[in-house]
C-alpha cells in the first residue's frame, strides 16, 4: 500500500492530516485517537474509584462513636480521638483534590495502653463498622531486609489477603501493627551487633506510613529478582500502631517531676494520678523510649488506653454485644443447655483477673477453665440446666491452672 493512502483504522484520518500515524498488525491508529482513548481510560478509571468511595459507609465521629460502645467498654477519651481521626482520614480520602486545592495528610494513629485495655478490639471494631479490610500485623516478627524474619512489606501482604487480593479495597484497609513499642531503639550507645530489628526497621515503615507505590510480594516471603509483585498505593491506608510501651510510666514520671514548660503542661493545682500516668503521654515520652522521631511524625494522633478497673472489667464480661458470657450462654444453647451465672462468681472472676494483672485478654481464659468440665460433659448428659455460683467457679478454677496464668502474667 502507498504511504500517502495509509489512514487511521479508527476515524479513518489521512496521514497528511495527522501529526503522527501509528502502525499495527494490519492496522493504523492517529495521535488523535491515542489521545482520546488515553482521556475515556482515565474517566473510567476515576468513575469506578468514585463508585468504590460510595460505597464506604462513612458515619460522623459521634456515629462512630457510638458504634464503638456497643463493643468496647470505657476509653472515652481514645473512642473519640479515633472517631475524629478515622472520620478525617476516609473524609481525605473522598475529597475530590484539584491543584489549588489544600491537600489533606494522613491522620495515623499510635494507641499507648498496657496489654488486656482494648487496642485491637477497637482496630477490630473500626474496620467492622466502615467494612473495609483489617490486617493485623505483629511488628516484633519484622527485621531489616537480608535478615531471618519478615520484610516490613509483609503487612501489605497481609492486608492483601485480607481483601481477597481486590486492590481498591486493599489500598482503602486497615493496617494495625501491634507491639510497636518491641521495635523501639534499644539504647543510644553504639554497638559492634546490628540492631536488624529494632530502628533499622522503624525507618523501613516510614515510606508505607507516608505514603508511597510498593511492590508488595503477594504470598509474603523474602523478596526474590524474578518473583512477580502486586502494586499496592499505601497513601489511603489507615496505620494503627499500639503497644504497651512497659516502663514508660518511668518516663512520664521523671517529665512531671521537673519544671513543667511548654507542651502538655499541668495546670497549678492539677493533681497528678500516679496509678494512670500514662494518660500524661506525649510524643516526647514516646521519642525517649526509642521510637525514632521521623516516626513519630508519620504517627500523628497520638492517645492512650486507661487500665481497667473493677467495674470495666465486670461490665466487660456481660454487656458488649459480643461480650464474653454472651458467648457462653450461646454454646450452651446450642446444646438446649440453658446457662445462668450468679453475680458474685462474676465477681470472684473479676478479683482473679485484677490479682494477675490479666486485663481483659485474661477474663477469657478464666471463664474458659470454670467452663470446660461442663463444656465437656453437659453436652452427653440427660442435665440440660447450669447455674455458676462463686463456689462451682473456686472449685473448678484449679490451683494448677492459677499458677500457669500468674506466670503468665
Amino acid at each position: 500500500m502507498d504511504s500517502m493512502d495509509l489512514s487511521c483504522s479508527f476515524c479513518g484520518r489521512k496521514k497528511e492530516e495527522t501529526d503522527l500515524l501509528i502502525a499495527g498488525n494490519k492496522a493504523h491508529i492517529c495521535d488523535k485517537c491515542v489521545e482520546q482513548a488515553h482521556f475515556i481510560a482515565t474517566e473510567d478509571n476515576e468513575s469506578k474509584s468514585n463508585a468504590n468511595l460510595e460505597d464506604l459507609d462513612l458515619k460522623k465521629p459521634k456515629e462512630i462513636k457510638a458504634f464503638l460502645d456497643e463493643y468496647v467498654i470505657g476509653q472515652d477519651h481514645s473512642k473519640k480521638i479515633l472517631a475524629v481521626a478515622v472520620y478525617n482520614h476516609y473524609k481525605r480520602i473522598t475529597q475530590k483534590t484539584s491543584a489549588e486545592e489544600i491537600e489533606i495528610e494522613k491522620s495515623n494513629i499510635l494507641l499507648v495502653g498496657r496489654t488486656g485495655t482494648g487496642k485491637t478490639l477497637l482496630a477490630k471494631s473500626i474496620a467492622k463498622m466502615l467494612q473495609v479490610p483489617l490486617a493485623i500485623v505483629d511488628a516484633t516478627v519484622l527485621t531489616e531486609a537480608g535478615y531471618v524474619g519478615e520484610d516490613v512489606e509483609s503487612l501489605l501482604t497481609r492486608l492483601l489477603q485480607a481483601a481477597d487480593y481486590d486492590l481498591e479495597k486493599a489500598q482503602k484497609g486497615i493496617v494495625f501493627i501491634d507491639e510497636i513499642d518491641k521495635i523501639a531503639r534499644k539504647n543510644d550507645n553504639p554497638s559492634i551487633t546490628r540492631d536488624v530489628s529494632g530502628e533499622g526497621v522503624q525507618q523501613g515503615l516510614l515510606k508505607l506510613l507516608e505514603g508511597t507505590v510498593v511492590n508488595v510480594p503477594p504470598k509474603g516471603g523474602r523478596k526474590h529478582p524474578d518473583q512477580k509483585f502486586i502494586e499496592v498505593d499505601t497513601k489511603n491506608i489507615l496505620f494503627i500502631a499500639g503497644g504497651a510501651f512497659d516502663g514508660i510510666e518511668k518516663l512520664i514520671s521523671q517529665r512531671l517531676n521537673m519544671q513543667a514548660v511548654g507542651y502538655g503542661q499541668l495546670q497549678k493545682g492539677d493533681q497528678i494520678d500516679r496509678e494512670n500516668l500514662v494518660q500524661y503521654i506525649t510524643p516526647k515520652d514516646v521519642r525517649d523510649f526509642g521510637l525514632i522521631p521521623e516516626i513519630i511524625g508519620r504517627l500523628p494522633v497520638l492517645t492512650h488506653m486507661n487500665p481497667l478497673d473493677r467495674d470495666a472489667l465486670k461490665q466487660i464480661l456481660t454487656q458488649p454485644k459480643n461480650a464474653i458470657i454472651k458467648q457462653y450462654k450461646k454454646l450452651f444453647e446450642m446444646d438446649n443447655i440453658s446457662f445462668e451465672i450468679e453475680d458474685e462468681a462474676l465477681d470472684y472472676i473479676v478479683d482473679k483477673a485484677i490479682d494477675y494483672k490479666l486485663g481483659a485478654r485474661g477474663l477469657r481464659s478464666l471463664c474458659e477453665s470454670i467452663f470446660i468440665e461442663a463444656m465437656y460433659e453437659m453436652p452427653s448428659s440427660e442435665s440440660k440446666s447450669l447455674v455458676v455460683d462463686k463456689s462451682y467457679a473456686e472449685r473448678h478454677l484449679s490451683f494448677e491452672r492459677l499458677s500457669q496464668l500468674k506466670a503468665v502474667s
